[in-house]
């Protein structure tokens, strides 16, 4: 019996409920700054928490995840990481108590998850673009997690005020990964869940491949990788670069969602390997805005990598920067990494 695997399809359908109650949240919330006019409050930072500011935006979403936890926490141990608080461990109080109580670490038997409950919360919070919820699943183990050891990732659509309907990915290790677009206006109950399957196009031109190129101060090095690897598959590829798109999506779990769906046939975020690079320190992805979105388009068929191209790997925190680069399949990755890796080598 494969216990980690019967405790990731036992916690599925929680960790689903959770990202419905987050999205209802964050909808909710600039609902009402959209009716009284005051769309900046959600736009206002009101704190630092452990891996990022905490915007007007992200408290009812992280105030969910604190009722989530003590919910959950009553009935069998877990520890639960977030952005703002980090991680916590939690289980039942004795016996006839009703509550939950503090946990010394993760040596408990439960599950290891990490919820980032609004990944592109400045996207959402000006009503430009949709944010995802990410989760990732570990299951039990007396340490803090390591990427491999992500079991179950789901990344849930938090859409702009316009949408009518949002978006759910989920997957499994070795199973694949599948897509469900539910309503936000009709009842219509829950749709039913479609296979995520990636391409098999290698085609090194029209559509996106997107460089993430965050902060001002790190955009000249970005565009000058850039530059270098356009020109070398334009002219070792025959590639048409003028149909080569950017797109500047600051939600990594939206980049990895656009190129597990095949909207996305590269995507490369170096900030991580510049500010290594350079010495410098660097805004950057963490685990828990990718963890889960990344087992998503791995299960879909892309092909993920750390920028210097070796497995990805990295612990499960609230500090340790993280950059990828991400291919639409395993075509497109033999085609196109060679000319990706002599860009980074400068060569």
């Amino acid at each position: 019996m494969d216990t980690n695997l019967d405790c990731e399809e036992l916690w599925a359908p929680h960790l689903q409920d959770l990202a419905n109650r987050i999205r209802t949240a964050a909808r909710a919330t600039m609902g009402a700054a959209h009716a009284s006019g005051d769309l900046p409050s959600v736009a206002r930072p009101v704190s630092q928490g452990a891996g990022d500011v905490t915007f007007g935006l992200d408290q009812p979403t992280e105030q969910i995840l604190s009722n989530w936890l003590e919910e959950r926490a009553r009935t069998g141990p877990l520890s639960l990481m977030t952005e703002d608080a980090g991680w916590r461990h939690r289980g039942p109080a004795p016996a006839g108590a009703g509550e939950s109580v503090e946990l010394p670490g993760f040596d408990h038997g439960g599950p290891r998850i990490a919820v980032d409950p609004i990944d592109g919360t400045r996207n959402l919070m000006a009503d430009l673009r949709s944010a995802w919820t990410v989760i990732s699943f570990c299951g039990p183990g007396p340490l803090q997690p390591g990427f491999s050891e992500v079991t179950y990732g789901l990344v849930g659509e938090v859409p702009d005020s316009r949408a009518a309907v949002f978006r759910t990915l989920s997957a499994s290790r070795g199973k694949g990964c599948r897509m469900r677009v539910d309503s936000l206006v009709a009842e219509t109950g829950q749709s039913p869940w479609s296979a995520v399957v990636s391409d098999d196009d290698d085609r090194p031109d029209h559509g996106y491949f997107p460089f993430f190129g965050y902060t001002h101060d790190q955009r000249p090095a970005i565009a000058e990788l850039q530059a270098s690897f356009f020109g070398r598959i334009a002219s070792e590829e025959g590639a048409d670069v003028a149909s080569c798109y950017d797109d500047q999506y600051i939600s990594n779990a939206g980049q990895l969602v656009h190129l597990a769906l095949g909207t996305y046939r590269m995507i490369v975020d170096p900030r991580q390997w510049i500010a290594k690079r350079d010495g410098k320190i660097a805004i950057t992805s963490k685990a828990y805005d990718v963890a889960g979105a990344l087992v998503c388009a791995m299960e879909a068929g892309c092909v993920l990598r750390s920028v210097d191209g070796e497995e990805l790997e990295f612990p499960i925190d609230t500090e340790t920067p993280v950059g990828f680069v991400g291919f639409a399949n395993a075509g497109t990755y033999l085609r196109l990494w060679p000319h990706l890796e002599g860009a980074l080598g400068g060569e």
